[in-house]
C-alpha cells in the first residue's frame, strides 16, 4: 500500500534516502546544493543540538527566514528531536509575530541573518523566553548556527514520534481574527502521500526537480516540497516570489514541476525575460488559490508548453482535496476552467447547508471534507477545533456546488458572501466577470455597509498597464455577464492591493482601507 514502507514519519525521509541514495541531490538554494546524505547529517546535528538545549519533547521550534535549504534541515532536525517546526511568517509585524510565538511557546527559534534585528526585538517583547540561533542562508561562512551544531556529535537522537504527534505547526494568516496554529501530524502527512500515490495525475519521476517558490510558512510551500523529498526528488529553492529570479532558476536548475498561483503565472509571463526563457524542462505547473482564466491558460500553454493542474486544499487538509487534472483543462470551455475538479482517492467532499444537510447537485452550500490526512486540531484552541471538526468531517468555510458531471466549483468563502437587498452574492462570481475585461489586471470584490441595500457590492480594481477604464465601463461589462443584483454598485481604482505571500488578496484589509478612505472623503 505505501510507496516507501520504511518512511513513517518526517524524520524518516532523510534517513531513508541517506541509506539508499546518499549522493542524490536533495536541495539547491542560494548557498549551494545538499545531497540527501548531507541533509541527514545536518538534520541529525540539529536534532542533537535541540536535545542538548534540553528542549522538551513535542516543543515547537520556530523558524524565521525566507525559503532556504536551512528550513528543511530544521524541519527534519526538529522531528528527530521529537519536536515540530513552526515556520513563522516574516511578513508579519512584530506585534503579530509576538502573538504567534507566545501561542506556540517556541523555546528556540532559528533566524536568518536578514531578520536578526527583528528576532532580537521579539525576544524583549515576548512573554516566553526563547533562544535565537542565527544562520545565513546566502552563505556557507561559519557563524552562530555552525558553532551551535558543531558543539554536538551529528548523531541521530531518534526521539520517539507517535503518528498523532505534530510534525509542522503552521499558523493561519489571521486575516479573519486571531491566528490559529494548525497541527499537521506525521500521520496526516503520510496519509496525504498515500492519497497522492493512488492518484494517476500525481506520479513522480526519478529525475524530477521541483521549483519551490511559495513561502515555507504556507502549506503550498512546505507540503509540496515534502512531497517532492518523500519521492526522492530534488527541490530547487527560491527565497521568495520574484519573477526575474524565478525565470533565471528555471534556466539554471531545469525544474520539471512548479507550483504557483495564477497571479504569479501572469507575473512570470509578463516579465521581459520570459520571451527568451527556455521552459522546456517543465512538464507540469500546479496552481492553486483561484481558478485560471482561459485567456491566461491559453497564453501559458503557448509559452510554457507544459501541462497545467489545479489543486484545491486547505492547511487543515495537509494537502490537496481536489484536482482539476491536465486533461480537464479545456481552453474552449471557460465554465469548466472555474471548477476545482474532483477529490483525490480516499478523500470525500459533501456540499451542505447551514444545518449540515447534504444538498443536491447545482445547489450552493459549504464544502465539508472527510480525509485520512486531516489535521490534528488547532493548537490551544479546542473550541475553534470543535467548530470545524464533526464526526470526522472538516468544515472548510468554502462555499460552492457540484455539477451534473461531478465537478466541484468554489464560488466564495462563506464569510465573504455579500447579502445585498436580501440576495446572496458570492464575490468570486463577480470577480470572474471582472477578470474577463481586458483592461482589468487584478480585481477583488467586497461588501460595504449600505443603508438601502444592507451591503453594497463594491469592486476594487488595478487597471492593466497602458489601459484605461471607467466605473461606467466596468458596470456595463458586468451587467452583460451577471444578474443585475450582482453587478457592482461602486467601483474603486487602486495602484496596489494588500496580498498574502501566496498572491491572495487580503479582503479584510481592503475593506478596512476603503472604509477609512471613504470616511475621509465624507468628512
Amino acid at each position: 500500500m505505501w510507496l516507501y514502507s520504511d518512511i513513517k514519519t518526517l524524520a524518516d525521509i532523510p534517513r531513508y534516502y541517506a541509506r539508499t541514495q546518499p549522493d542524490k541531490l536533495a536541495l539547491i538554494d542560494a548557498a549551494g546544493a545538499r545531497s540527501f546524505g548531507q541533509l541527514e547529517e545536518t538534520s541529525n546535528a540539529i536534532g542533537a543540538a535541540l536535545i542538548a538545549e534540553r528542549v522538551a519533547h513535542r516543543s515547537h521550534i520556530g523558524f524565521i527566514g525566507k525559503n532556504s535549504a536551512r528550513y528543511f534541515e530544521a524541519l527534519f532536525g526538529a522531528a528527530k528531536a521529537g519536536c515540530a517546526v513552526t515556520p513563522l511568517n516574516w511578513r508579519l509585524s512584530e506585534p503579530e509575530l509576538q502573538l504567534v510565538i507566545e501561542d506556540a511557546g517556541c523555546p528556540v527559534i532559528l533566524v536568518d541573518r536578514e531578520f536578526a534585528a527583528m528576532a532580537k526585538s521579539l525576544q524583549s517583547r515576548c512573554a516566553n523566553a526563547f533562544r535565537c540561533i542565527q544562520f545565513d542562508s546566502s552563505s556557507n561562512e561559519p557563524g552562530e548556527f555552525e558553532a551551535w551544531i558543531g558543539a554536538v556529535a551529528p548523531i541521530d537522537p531518534q526521539a520517539p514520534i507517535a503518528p498523532e504527534d505534530t510534525g509542522v505547526l503552521i499558523y493561519t494568516s489571521g486575516t479573519t481574527g486571531k491566528p490559529k496554529g494548525v497541527q499537521l501530524t506525521h500521520r496526516g502527512f503520510f496519509y496525504m502521500r498515500l492519497c497522492e500515490h493512488f492518484e494517476p495525475a500525481l506520479q513522480w519521476q526519478a529525475d524530477d526537480v521541483m521549483l519551490m517558490v511559495m513561502p515555507n510558512f504556507h502549506l503550498v510551500g512546505t507540503g509540496l516540497s515534502v512531497q517532492s523529498l518523500y519521492n526522492g526528488s530534488t527541490v530547487s529553492i527560491l527565497p521568495a516570489l520574484d519573477p526575474g529570479r524565478t525565470l533565471k532558476l528555471i534556466e539554471r536548475d531545469r525544474p520539471t514541476i512548479c507550483a504557483l498561483v495564477p497571479t504569479a503565472i501572469q507575473m512570470l509571463l509578463d516579465h521581459p525575460d520570459a520571451a527568451t526563457t527556455d521552459f522546456s524542462s517543465l512538464r507540469l505547473v500546479m496552481y492553486a488559490g483561484s481558478p485560471i482564466s482561459s485567456r491566461l491558460l491559453q497564453r501559458a500553454l503557448a509559452e510554457m508548453k507544459c501541462q497545467f493542474m489545479q489543486f484545491y486544499g486547505a492547511t487543515e487538509s495537509s494537502g490537496a482535496i481536489t484536482l482539476l487534472r491536465p486533461e480537464q483543462h479545456d481552453i474552449n470551455n471557460e465554465p469548466r476552467l472555474r471548477a476545482c475538479g474532483t477529490p483525490l482517492p480516499l478523500i470525500e467532499v459533501k456540499i451542505v447547508d447551514a444545518e449540515g444537510k447534504e444538498l443536491p447537485d447545482g445547489a450552493t452550500g459549504e464544502f465539508v471534507v472527510r480525509s485520512p490526512a486531516l489535521f490534528g486540531g488547532y493548537w490551544n484552541q479546542p473550541e475553534a477545533t470543535a467548530a470545524v471538526l464533526n464526526n470526522g468531517w472538516y468544515r472548510t468555510g468554502d462555499a460552492g456546488y457540484r455539477d451534473a458531471e461531478g465537478l466541484l466549483y468554489i464560488v466564495d468563502r462563506v464569510k465573504d458572501m455579500i447579502v445585498t437587498g436580501g440576495e446572496n452574492v458570492y464575490s468570486g462570481e463577480v470577480e470572474q466577470a471582472l477578470q474577463k475585461h481586458p483592461a482589468v489586471r487584478v480585481s477583488t470584490v467586497i461588501g460595504l455597509p449600505d443603508e438601502r441595500w444592507g451591503e453594497r457590492v463594491t469592486a476594487v480594481i488595478i487597471v492593466a498597464e497602458n489601459a484605461t477604464l471607467s466605473s461606467e465601463e466596468v458596470i456595463a461589462h458586468c451587467r452583460s455577464l451577471i444578474a443585475g443584483y450582482k453587478v457592482p454598485k461602486s467601483v474603486h481604482f487602486v495602484e496596489a492591493l494588500p496580498m498574502t505571500a501566496t498572491g491572495k488578496v487580503l479582503k479584510r484589509a481592503v475593506r478596512d482601507q476603503l472604509a477609512v478612505a471613504l470616511q475621509k472623503v465624507a468628512s
